[in-house]
Formats: structure tokens, C-alpha cells, sequence
């Protein structure tokens, strides 16, 4: 199994690196990346642990850009994590991410249901990245909601009332920067954002895959992302965005992935393009 979408505590998953890495040895998983948000703080430890177990490492990042107020998920693959451009753009982005979780707390704190600013860093490595679930997590520890998913439909989902919409840079941008820094570029789980009409204009910015095999897409969506990709002649990427949260709608761990061939072919577009 190669599943090349995994998150760890360095950004929103619930097991640390090593305990994370194991359980992909168990499930089956020979090829993996973990593809944190906006950090590769998680990385060294992942790769440390592959090597150890026998399980091929691919160090990956998964980076937000922003088009008309939406979220874009590029995923990036065999980049250089040492890169300077990539890691003083990394840190902008947790930079504003942080500004946003303060902002969200302070408007429930408005709202009379205070979270309190510290809980949203406390115990957070060097390096880590938050975001919204650590928002969730907290309105459960406080005692406002009765789980994260109510936390998101009630009150920090998109249009809700403790909503802050996300600033950052466009997908063409993020694209480049992924680039830059020797990785390729894949757009995250397309059938989840629903914007096809985007997919054109990142090919020419310097997309190199579609994430069409994921735990959010049917057959239906895999078949159409699959066509999309030769279409553009572009390559595949997939995996199961598992982040260790059951509260998340996600496939069984272990059970969504690329397959082989597909793996191969991104392999040889990063020799070919080093």
C-alpha cells in the first residue's frame, strides 16, 4: 500500500510521527508521506522512523493557497524541507494561521464561549501548525459543544458565526514555491473543493498531479479525476488524508492509495526534472 496523504501532531493529526509511522506498518502501508499543513516540523521524525520500520519515506507538505475566499490544498512531493524560501514562506503562512485562531477565539470569547488564547498553542512543538480543529477541541474541553463536528456546524464552520475567512496567496503562487523547492505539485482532493474550473489555469502555473485517489471520493470521482489528469496530461497522486480523528469521515486507515505504477510515474518525473 503506498498512501502518500498523512498528517501527524505536527499540524492537525492525533498521533505523534513514530506511533503514526507504525501504525502504517501495520495496516499494511510500504510507501508513505506525511504531508502536515504549512510545516515540515514533523518530518525528520517520520523519516527516522520509516527507516527504521522499511517503509519508504517521501517527504511531502501540504500548503493552503486561497482563490476568491476559498480554501486550494496543494500537496508537494519530494521537496528539499531545507529549502530557505520554502521555510520563510512556511512560516508566513503558520504566522497567519495563528493570527486567524486568535481572531476566532476572540470573536466566541464575544460570543460567551471562551476558549482562551493559550489553549491554542499549549504543548504545540517548534514548528507545528494550528488551525480550526485545535479551535474544535478546545469548544469541547470548554464544554460548549459536545464534540468537534458540532463545533464546526454550529460555530467555526464556514459561514458561521465565529468564521474567519483565511487570507493567503493564490494557488499559481503556491505552486511555484512547491516547485521551487524541487517538490511537484498535486492538487489535494479535488472532489471535496469542487472547482474544476481552476484545475486549467494551475496545469499552467505548473501542476504536475491530481490527487484523484482519496477517502473523500466515490469510484464516480476517482474515474472523473482520473480522465481530468490524462486530459491534461498530468500525473496522479492519492492517499487517505488520515489525520487519527474519528470525527472526520474518512476511510479505514490502510484501505485508500495510489497505486504502484502511478507511484512510479511520479518517481521518474522527479528524476527527470532533477
Amino acid at each position: 500500500m503506498i498512501d502518500l496523504h498523512l498528517h501527524t501532531t505536527a499540524s492537525d493529526g492525533l498521533y505523534e510521527p513514530a506511533v503514526l509511522v507504525d501504525m502504517a506498518w501495520r495496516a499494511g502501508i510500504r510507501t508513505m508521506s506525511v504531508t502536515d499543513h504549512d510545516t515540515v516540523a514533523g518530518l525528520d521524525a517520520v523519516e527516522r522512523a520509516a527507516t527504521t520500520s522499511g517503509i519508504d519515506f517521501v517527504p511531502g507538505i501540504e500548503i493552503t493557497a486561497v482563490h476568491e475566499g476559498r480554501d486550494v490544498h496543494l500537496l508537494g512531493y519530494f521537496i528539499d524541507r531545507t529549502d530557505p524560501a520554502l521555510a520563510e514562506f512556511l512560516e508566513r503562512a503558520r504566522a497567519d494561521r495563528l493570527r486567524r485562531l486568535y481572531e476566532i477565539a476572540d470573536k466566541l470569547a464575544d460570543m460567551g464561549k471562551p476558549i482562551g488564547r493559550e489553549a491554542l498553542t499549549a504543548g504545540r512543538p517548534a514548528g507545528a501548525s494550528v488551525g480550526r480543529p485545535m479551535v474544535a477541541k478546545a469548544l469541547v474541553k470548554a464544554g460548549h459543544v459536545t464534540d468537534m463536528r458540532q463545533a464546526f456546524e454550529q460555530l467555526i464552520g464556514e459561514g458561521k458565526p465565529a468564521f474567519i475567512p483565511r487570507g493567503g496567496p493564490p494557488p499559481a503562487d503556491v505552486i511555484g514555491i512547491i516547485n521551487r523547492a524541487g517538490g511537484i505539485a498535486s492538487l489535494a482532493h479535488p472532489g471535496v473543493l469542487k472547482r474544476d474550473d481552476l484545475i486549467p489555469g494551475m496545469v499552467d502555473a505548473g501542476l504536475t498531479a491530481l490527487e484523484a485517489f482519496h477517502s473523500d471520493h466515490d469510484p464516480v470521482m476517482t474515474e472523473r479525476y482520473l480522465a481530468m489528469a490524462e486530459r491534461h496530461d498530468i500525473l496522479v497522486s492519492g492517499g487517505s488524508d488520515y489525520h487519527g480523528d474519528k470525527e472526520r469521515r474518512r476511510a479505514a486507515f490502510g484501505t485508500v492509495g495510489l497505486p504502484k505504477a502511478r507511484f512510479d510515474k511520479l518517481k521518474a518525473r522527479v528524476k527527470n526534472e532533477s
